[in-house]
């Protein structure tokens, strides 16, 4: 079995999947079809030639889903920019979506319409929370059911999965940080560099090890600073942010 991870969590979830496969880096997304409250999608037509963004939520009108999604929102420009397109799920009726995203709005201040930047996907019957692996067994509804963690999965243009962030359902996540990796994937994904710890758009990166000394200099033209350190070996290389 290619996951063992996955089976493990099928298993302690106690929802009669045989195994929760999940999604690993370099995967492509599953084409999936599903109800959201901008009507039916197919995943793959959604994302189209952008890169995506899908977030999965424990249920609608729940405090920590609420404040996530609020941000969310008001980041949706951001990411916009970066040819990102979000998608959230929540194992909940499009009905329900749409009268929760009043009361997201009006956390936000604005006014209590149904409309949110980005569709949520209706997953009442958790199975596409089972396919991608997102249930949390520790976390259970007042039906003893497990609620779907807190994922976030960031895919390319190429529809394959670039980065997967797994919180439980009690910890909120940090959609600043998921902007920040965001701009990362996206820059090393076209330019031969890697960013180091705490990296934050307009820092000096750091030239990947498998680049030769030789070349790094005609790829970055702004020069490239190797540290000194007590080992006398040159792999902390680093260069201006390329453009």
């Amino acid at each position: 079995m290619r996951r063992g991870a996955g089976s493990h969590g099928s298993e302690r979830s106690g929802s009669g999947a045989a195994a929760m496969p999940g999604l690993l880096l370099g995967d492509e997304a599953p084409n999936f079809e599903a109800e959201t409250t901008q009507g039916r999608i197919r995943f793959h037509d959604f994302l189209g030639d952008s890169w995506g963004i899908l977030f999965s939520h424990p249920r609608d009108f729940t405090p920590v889903c609420t404040t996530e999604l609020g941000r969310a929102a008001k980041l949706a420009p951001e990411f916009s920019k970066r040819n990102v397109k979000m998608i959230a799920l929540s194992i909940d009726s499009v009905q329900d979506h749409l009268s929760w995203s009043k009361d997201i709005n009006a956390y936000n201040g604005e006014q209590p319409e149904e409309k949110l930047p980005f569709p949520i996907i209706a997953d009442a019957n958790r199975e596409l929370a089972v396919k991608l692996g997102m249930l949390d067994p520790d976390e259970r509804d007042k039906d003893g059911m497990p609620l779907t963690a807190r994922v976030v999965f960031v895919f390319g243009p190429d529809k394959k999965l670039k980065l997967s962030i797994l919180y439980p359902a009690t910890t909120g996540r940090n959609f600043d940080e998921i902007l920040r990796v965001v701009d990362s994937l996206q820059l090393t994904a076209y330019k031969k560099v890697a960013t180091p710890v705490d990296w934050k758009p307009g820092d000096s990166v750091m030239v990947v090890p498998t680049l030769p000394d030789e070349e790094a200099k005609k790829l970055f033209p702004k020069g490239v600073f190797t540290k000194d350190l007590p080992s006398g070996k040159k792999y902390l290389r680093y260069t201006p942010q390329p453009e």
